[in-house]
């Protein structure tokens, strides 16, 4: 086996090579690499200062709770709602809700007003010449007369408090006797009315004679005279119901007429009538007041009354009065919405009633 030697490598930093180290020792030998360097670090560094320190954590605080708030506010505020175009617009709409009524503001009860009294002074009524004139006397015995009252004043009861209840006010408490003529028993018929309403237990009746005229309630009942109504439209201070008349019979007043005028119905048709008249019923619903006004086609004074009333009744006399009186006095009264008629004088009845025959009477 032929012997091998080996062959000597040069050294690598050999002078015969032309080195004098590896590339990286000559490029750091031609080149200076530790101006490149960062600045070496001190073995111990110098403490910050505690207020500096203090004030850049204040400072970061500070920053870090304004970003904070920012993004609560950002989130906060709704987002501005996108403008649909028509493609988007969708085809069916929700349906609107119709917002809740506002609650209804209850008004204020009225001021309570102190109900009107009349004077406590009470004239006796001529028993004996009510007898003479065929009217009622409350304190006699059961007649065909008082009969025949009560059935209309039941009427007129129920008609007075079925207008109280449509709310008809004051005007549901009066009620206007009239008549197309003179002499067909008006005032007869309103005198025998007023006494029966005031023979009821839960009510009271005045009554007006409204026939400035001729005025007869006074002298049918025997009462004093002195002033009345129409001093009461006349007077701005007067209070009406100082001139008006008690009597001795219970539940039953009476107001005269007072001095006579040549303008009446001018009177009527002031603006004043309407709180004169309620002066008569205020605060009192048990009052009814009945007027015994002048005829219809005779004199003015009825249709300016039948504005003021809630029931008129005509008397029709059955042997005097004719239909186009009737019709034409129906028409003057017109202002009154209920108007009802009442047959006076009637001697034959078909079908044969006799009121009163049951108490021994109208034999």
């Amino acid at each position: 086996m032929t012997e091998q030697s080996k062959i000597p490598v040069p050294p690598e930093n050999g002078p015969e090579n032309g080195k004098t180290g590896s590339l990286i020792e000559r490029a750091a030998g031609a080149f200076d690499f530790r101006k490149f360097a960062p600045p070496p670090v001190p073995d111990q560094l110098a403490p910050v200062p505690a207020s500096l320190a203090a004030r850049n954590r204040r400072q970061a605080e500070a920053e870090a709770a304004a970003a904070a708030a920012a993004a609560l506010e950002a989130s906060a505020v709704p987002a501005a709602p996108a403008i649909a175009t028509p493609a988007q617009t969708p085809a069916a709409r929700m349906p609107e809700v119709a917002p809740a009524p506002a609650p209804a503001i209850e008004p204020a009860p009225p001021p309570s007003v102190p109900p009107v009294r009349f004077r406590d002074v009470h004239h006796p009524v001529d028993r004996q010449h009510m007898r003479d004139q065929g009217l009622i006397v409350p304190e006699s015995t059961v007649t065909t007369v008082l009969e025949e009252f009560r059935i209309v004043k039941r009427q007129l009861l129920q008609q007075a408090a079925e207008l109280r209840r449509q709310g008809g006010g004051a005007a549901a408490q009066r009620i206007l006797i009239s008549s197309p003529h003179p002499g067909e028993g008006k005032t007869y018929c309103s005198i025998n009315l007023a006494l029966s309403i005031a023979a009821e237990k839960e009510s009271e009746v005045l009554l007006v004679d409204a026939d400035f005229a001729k005025p007869s309630i006074l002298s049918a009942l025997g009462l004093p005279g002195g002033p009345g109504l129409m001093d009461a439209l006349t007077d701005p201070q007067a209070d009406v119901a100082d001139f008006v008349l008690g009597t001795d019979i219970p539940g039953l007043w009476v107001l005269p007429a007072g001095n006579a005028t040549s303008t009446d119905s001018e009177y009527l048709n002031s603006s004043r009538t309407a709180a004169v008249l309620d002066r008569l019923t205020q605060s009192t619903p048990q009052r009814l007041v009945i007027f015994d006004s002048p005829p219809a086609l005779a004199a003015s004074p009825a249709a300016e009354l039948a504005k003021h009333v809630g029931q008129a009744v005509v008397i029709v006399r059955a042997d005097r009065t004719g239909q186009g009186a009737l019709e034409d006095a129906i028409s003057l009264l017109s202002g009154c919405p209920n108007i009802e008629l009442l047959l006076n004088a009637v001697n034959f009845s078909p079908s044969g009633r006799r009121f009163g025959s049951y108490y021994g009477y109208g034999e």
